[in-house]
């Protein structure tokens, strides 16, 4: 808002000022207006769409560097493959993948690929493919592990018979007296 502030005795100087705009909200706890949906969305997938976009070939690497990938150790440290090292910002994976990747394009094969990385960094680089002894242990473990779960439920779980006292002795005459009612209405119901 503009305003106009004159001096009342001359009426010579002149002067515009701006006041600060009002806040958003007057009162103290008084909510904001809503954000509009469609702009949220909007903000939403251009975040998704820039992160997606800014990954590089070394990190979305197409199935031949993955199949590639897959029979080299990564030597960052970690267990993985070149192909599944999830470390952020891995100092071997990357550079590797984008080795893997020119080598290919280069027209070398799947390996002389491997023998070229083996001649670099050791034979401790390879990784075999899994025999069948690696495929088929991880299944037996599991059903050997169910098996003693099944084993120790069921041997735990029995019910104990119980232990037949017989029947039982009524010491009180009251009882006795109700006992009696009891069995004279129950013949009385047949």
């Amino acid at each position: 808002m503009w305003t106009c502030q004159q001096d009342n005795k001359r009426l010579l100087k002149s002067c515009w000022q701006a006041e600060a705009p009002a806040p958003r909200c007057g009162k103290v706890g008084q909510a904001l207006s809503p954000v509009n949906p469609v702009f949220a969305l909007a903000a939403l997938l251009l975040a998704f769409t820039s992160s997606a976009l800014a990954q590089t070939a070394s990190e979305k690497p197409g199935p031949d560097v993955r199949r590639v990938g897959m029979r080299l150790a990564c030597k960052c440290g970690c267990k993985d493959s070149v192909a599944t090292c999830a470390m952020l910002e891995c100092g071997f994976s990357k550079p590797a993948k984008e080795r893997i990747a020119r080598m290919q394009a280069a027209g070398f094969s799947d390996q002389q690929i491997i023998d070229a990385f083996i001649r670099d960094y050791g034979p401790g680089i390879y990784l075999a493919p899994p025999s069948f002894a690696g495929w088929i242990v991880p299944y037996i473990a599991a059903a050997l592990g169910l098996l003693m779960i099944w084993f120790f439920i069921r041997k735990y779980r029995k019910p104990q018979p119980l232990v037949e006292i017989g029947p039982m002795a009524v010491d009180d005459p009251a009882l006795a007296k109700y006992k009696d009612q009891i069995e004279q209405d129950l013949a009385n119901l047949e």
